[in-house]
């Protein structure tokens, strides 16, 4: 018997210990599968190995151990968490061909219609974007006109390369991390790097955790947004802080197309979907506890085909980013009831081609294809803000595609002068528009300005002025063409003291209570073509 046990226990530990996987725990770890940490080996088919043998068993671990990982596309399946230990670094090939599956272009990580996946852990993922791009080119496009610009042909040159970039590129790989038509995501607390485009989309999936992660990309490199969640529902966002060379956090209607952008014209049957999202909206998000930078938005909502509903923001800090909040109706999905609270907001002017003029809010309804009206904005809530601004509030609606029911409550805006006034400040950017002259144009800044709204209520709105801002900044608020306008609690001044604080323009229906100015010699309201 004791010889048959010595024979045995061997051979039973053999069974129990199987290479590359501890059957205990389900941890796979990939140099067992022949991943090298040498910072040179192209390691894909080895992690992918190892996904592939997790996925095969049920689902566990696929672990990467501390050390330099390369690798080019890796797809994660059903049941597999990819865990990074402290001292880990997954970095992303240098050879564009190392992205590609099928023919088609891919970022780091890529999943379809998987259920149950997750990316945790302390380490780190770097897709080394920047070594895609070109540091003495500028990014620049063609989607305004710069006669229409209060600095004309002087607007945005190319030529130096803008101190705020962004710089150019030939080629570069995929959006880091791809999750399509997936259930059952959790994003945690690892760190991602220096993506070279966006670094998240979340498309078309249902039931997703982001919590405690943290994105630092380079502030040069174009799109390399945060996380895009694109007709994605019940998604949760919390204690992340996000460094975006563009939009940090945004929620759209796009459809399944996998570039950046979407296709804007498809509106797709969700309901016959067997994974992810089967609704075809864009809904149930919330962001809360993050501090976010951006070259473009914090926050941004819009654009797509399909609908954009309830998503709340909150406690948030944004900070020396282009623009603070937006919500942008571009294509015909509409977008309501969306609430932003308890949120600083410190932004500035940006040098380059960059979406965005300074804005610490932004509300728009404007199409950008001439057979496609903008669709509906509607119950849209701003409470308890604080910004500092180089740029002014922007409320607009058009003719066809007004406005409807924006709350701004507790409001509190600070408008200061800075480094690129002179050079890009006094102008509306109103992009992507379907007519270049609206994209960038010289308009005067008001701390709060409306046009085509229905039902705008402004609730304790208070602004002051620096000593030294430019003269293009004017009244403390001007609404134009309004209907159903309520001011209740303002207290403040223009910036020009020949000028009322606020001025009302070709508007019907105004209810206005509480309104003080911050110098009594001063002309509080001036009224013209108001209809009651």
């Amino acid at each position: 018997m004791r010889k048959l046990t010595g024979i045995l226990l061997p051979l039973i530990l053999a069974i129990v210990v199987l290479p590359g996987c501890q059957q205990q725990n389900h941890d796979y770890l990939i140099t067992i599968f022949g991943a090298r940490a040498d910072g040179t080996t192209v390691n894909t088919p080895a992690i992918q190995n190892a996904i592939d043998a997790c996925f095969e068993a049920g689902g566990g671990r696929v672990v990467i151990p501390p050390g330099e990982f390369v690798t080019g596309t890796i797809i994660l399946k059903s049941g597999v968490n990819l865990y990074l230990e402290q001292g880990a670094r997954l970095l992303g090939s240098l050879d564009t061909a190392d992205y590609r599956i099928g023919g088609r272009r891919h970022g780091l990580i890529y999943a379809y219609q998987a259920k149950g996946i997750s990316i945790s852990g302390e380490g780190e993922i770097d897709g080394r974007g920047t070594s895609f791009h070109i540091a003495e080119r500028s990014h620049m496009g063609q989607d305004f006109d710069r006669n229409v610009t209060r600095q004309g042909m002087n607007y945005m040159s190319a030529t130096p390369v803008p101190s705020d970039g962004p710089i150019g590129y030939e080629t570069r790989p995929g959006m880091m991390v791809l999750l399509l038509q997936c259930e059952q995501v959790a994003i945690k607390d690892v760190t991602f790097r220096d993506s070279p485009v966006w670094t998240f989309r979340v498309a078309d999936c249902d039931d997703v955790i982001v919590t405690g992660i943290s994105i630092h990309n380079n502030l040069l490199v174009p799109n390399s947004d945060g996380i895009h969640c694109t007709t994605s529902r019940n998604v949760r966002i919390s204690d992340c802080d996000i460094r975006a060379g563009d939009d940090a956090i945004i929620v759209t209607g796009f459809g399944t197309n996998v570039e950046v952008g979407g296709d804007v014209n498809i509106r797709l049957d969700y309901t016959a979907r067997e994974f992810g999202n089967k609704t075809g909206y864009a809904e149930n998000v919330t962001v809360t506890n993050c501090i976010l930078q951006s070259r473009s938005a914090g926050i941004r909502i819009g654009y797509g085909i399909n609908p954009i509903r309830n998503c709340v923001f909150s406690n948030l800090v944004i900070y020396d980013s282009n623009r603070g909040l937006g919500v942008f109706s571009r294509d015909a999905g509409s977008i309501e009831n969306i609430l932003f609270s308890d949120i600083t907001i410190r932004n500035r002017l940006h040098s380059g081609h960059w979406w965005g003029n300074g804005e610490p809010i932004h509300v728009s309804a404007i199409k950008q294809d001439p057979e496609i009206p903008a669709g509906p904005v509607k119950n849209i809530r701003f409470r308890n803000i604080i910004a500092e601004s180089e740029s002014g509030i922007v409320i607009y609606g058009t003719e066809e595609s007004p406005v409807m029911d924006v709350l701004l409550e507790h409001v509190s805006i600070q408008m200061k002068s800075g480094k690129h006034s002179a050079a890009y400040g006094g102008n509306f950017d109103l992009r992507p528009v379907y007519t270049t002259d609206l994209g960038i144009f010289k308009h005067d800044i008001p701390a709060l300005y409306s046009q085509q709204t229905e039902g705008l209520k402004i609730m304790e709105f208070k602004v002051s002025w620096d000593k030294d801002v430019p003269l293009y900044m004017s009244h403390a608020i001007y609404c134009t063409g309004f209907s159903n306008l309520t001011i209740d609690g303002f207290y403040g001044a223009p910036a020009d003291s020949k000028l009322a604080a606020i001025k009302l323009v070709n508007g019907k229906g105004t209810t206005l209570r509480n309104l003080r100015s911050s110098d009594k010699n001063l002309k509080l309201i001036q009224q013209k073509n108001i209809k009651q």
